[in-house]
């Protein structure tokens, strides 16, 4: 009887995602994806572990966009709500 063994991948505690040492064996990763699935991923340094995950989403556009939704006012969807000027 012969036994398989399969490789179960480190993840990180705060975000669940397959910890990679190092930039480059991470970008490795993300084309091996791309070829296998077509999937495009991005590479990105976690700020909880150090260490290097993939994300489906452009670090690039992220950061502009996060930046654009904090400089939105508040609002609320409740018909006729007016907010309080102080």
């Amino acid at each position: 009887m012969c036994s398989m063994h399969y490789f179960t991948p480190k993840r990180c505690e705060a975000t669940s995602k397959i910890m990679y040492h190092d930039q480059q064996i991470a970008w490795q990763a993300a084309e091996q994806s791309r070829i296998e699935r077509g999937v495009e991923l991005w590479v990105y340094r976690c700020q909880y572990c150090g260490q290097w995950h993939l994300t489906h989403r452009d670090p690039a556009l992220n950061q502009a966009v996060g930046h654009f939704k904090r400089s939105q006012k508040r609002y609320s969807r409740k018909k006729g709500y007016k907010p309080r000027h102080r």
